[in-house]
């Protein structure tokens, strides 16, 4: 017999920085528990103070290796960190088919780093749907930083900016015409640019390359912007990795400045929201088809006795009740 879920105690635990509490609330939320909304009540006041940073990019660029040097020089400015390594689902279990036991095993017992790998059970865009409840959950906890390591799914991976306060995106040397080919998508949403494995013929190619991609985009940018910075680094080797961390500092120092940190966030909780909504609605709607009652207007459409739009509006209808 499961014993019954004490919220309070676990929410206080977690505050505390008990691994094992944070851990417990990061599975609930991503399992959607029937009392997943009570644990977002309880989160919720004591959130907004961590700084929200994702690392996408195309496969084989040195994620998690620079994901793990970023932890490692945070830490030495005294930051706690989380991290959420977002990876493909298992065809079968439908979890995670990277463990966060074999993920940057180098910090698997620093008391002020916790690691969460994540499946996104089929979700698009590179991240969980879960992903914001699981924020939510470390930002409450106590961590000063939150990493979101994005799966890797090449162009259509920009979920990714409307979580964060600070989005890099990471590229390497020799990949072609890669970044032509990604132009309208992940390099859009880049706050840092860093081009990993700079030690590598083709770096200095690949660094031009978005320079001139960057001077284009400023030429339709009226008023003041931030001008995304190149970073060079070596990620294996920690090198370049400081820089990063003086970018994402000189980043959200930015933010603040031109208000652009509390109307990222703005929009962060207004695409939750909505998110949160239609996927009610989408519970109710299947509660109408399991009731046959969707199958009825779409018997009438087919009869033609009523048009798509206005069986729509019938459904709507009768889920407002």
């Amino acid at each position: 017999m499961t014993a019954p879920l004490d919220l309070d105690d676990l929410v206080g635990r977690a505050r505390d920085g008990q691994p094992r509490a944070v851990a417990r609330l990061l599975s609930l939320v991503e399992d959607a528990h029937p009392r997943v909304a009570e644990i977002a009540r309880a989160l919720t006041p004591h959130t907004g103070r961590a700084r929200i940073v994702g690392l996408t990019g195309p496969p084989g660029v040195g994620k998690s290796t620079s994901t793990s040097a970023l932890l490692t020089a945070l830490r030495a400015e005294g930051k706690r960190v989380g991290v959420l390594a977002i990876d493909p689902s298992s065809p079968f279990s439908g979890g995670a088919l990277l463990g966060d036991r074999i993920r940057m095993t180098e910090h698997a017992t620093d008391p002020g780093v916790f690691i969460r790998s994540m499946a996104t059970r089929g979700h698009l865009g590179g991240l969980s749907w879960a992903t914001p409840q699981a924020v939510r959950v470390l930002d409450a906890a106590g961590f000063d930083v939150v990493l979101i390591e994005t799966v890797g799914v090449g162009q259509s991976e920009v979920d990714v900016v409307k979580l964060a306060d600070t989005t890099v995106v990471l590229l390497a040397p020799g990949m072609g015409d890669g970044i032509q080919a990604a132009k309208a998508g992940v390099l859009e949403i880049a706050d840092v640019f860093v081009v990993n494995k700079a030690d590598r013929d083709g770096a200095d190619a690949t660094v031009h390359d978005l320079k001139q991609m960057i001077s284009l985009a400023r030429r339709e940018i009226r008023g003041p912007s931030w001008r995304q910075p190149i970073v060079r680094t070596v990620a294996a080797k920690g090198e370049g990795v400081d820089d990063v961390v003086r970018a994402l500092a000189d980043h959200h120092d930015w933010l603040v400045a031109h208000d652009e940190l509390g109307r990222r966030r703005v929009a962060r909780a207004r695409d939750e929201v909505e998110a949160i909504a239609l996927r009610r609605l989408r519970a109710e709607l299947a509660d109408l088809r399991g009731g046959g009652r969707l199958a009825g207007v779409a018997e009438r459409v087919v009869a033609r006795e009523l048009d798509p739009f206005a069986a729509a509006d019938e459904l709507i209808a009768d889920l407002r009740g």
